[in-house]
């Protein structure tokens, strides 16, 4: 009876000293590839054939959520005319200003802009670039009017690392955001 207490006591203290001995390897565990913070959308358009270009921005300098954005300006564009469409995104959080339109297109085999008119005469979005996998991007584009209009143009950055294959459903939304569209 002593010896199999001895063992038990035994037993119970070498498994307490292997759990006082398990310690931290210090290394810092990554996070999840996280979407990018970004308070400023600008989209400028280009008329095709002209220097004249038109400028569009949306900003919220505290991000999703939180304070309604500062500007969210309405697009107005002439009917049954191509523009060359690029956008340029900021987090202005940030002391400097962030440009997350580089890290955009460094990480492009991530990144998918999707721009939707309602209705969809308005407008028709043509991607003029590819990311290394051949998948578009969406940093710049052609964008051609309808008929005159109004409606919306929905602009999506949808972040998909480890799923882009060129279309909008995987991932989740840096940007999603609805301007009022006015073709005239």
């Amino acid at each position: 009876m002593k010896m199999n207490r001895k063992l038990t006591w035994m037993l119970l203290a070498g498994m307490t000293m292997a759990f006082v001995q398990c310690k931290d390897s210090g290394d810092d565990v990554e996070p999840d590839d996280e979407n990018e913070l970004i308070t400023s959308v600008t989209l400028k358009f280009t008329e095709q054939g002209t220097s004249n270009v038109s400028t569009f921005s949306y900003k919220d300098p505290d991000g999703d959520g939180g304070n309604a954005p500062t500007k969210f300006d309405t697009i107005s564009l002439k009917p049954n005319t191509t523009y060359t469409l690029a956008i340029e995104l900021l987090d202005e959080s940030k002391s400097p200003v962030d440009d997350i339109t580089k890290e955009v297109e460094e990480e492009s085999f991530e990144h998918l802009f999707v721009y939707t008119p309602t209705p969809a005469a308005l407008l028709t979005y043509t991607y003029g670039d590819k990311d290394k996998n051949n998948y578009p991007i969406g940093l710049t584009g052609s964008a051609k009017t309808g008929a005159a209009g109004d409606g919306k143009l929905k602009v999506q950055l949808r972040h998909q690392p480890g799923a882009k294959n060129g279309t909008p459903t995987p991932g989740s939304d840096d940007v999603n955001l609805d301007f009022i569209l006015k073709v005239k």
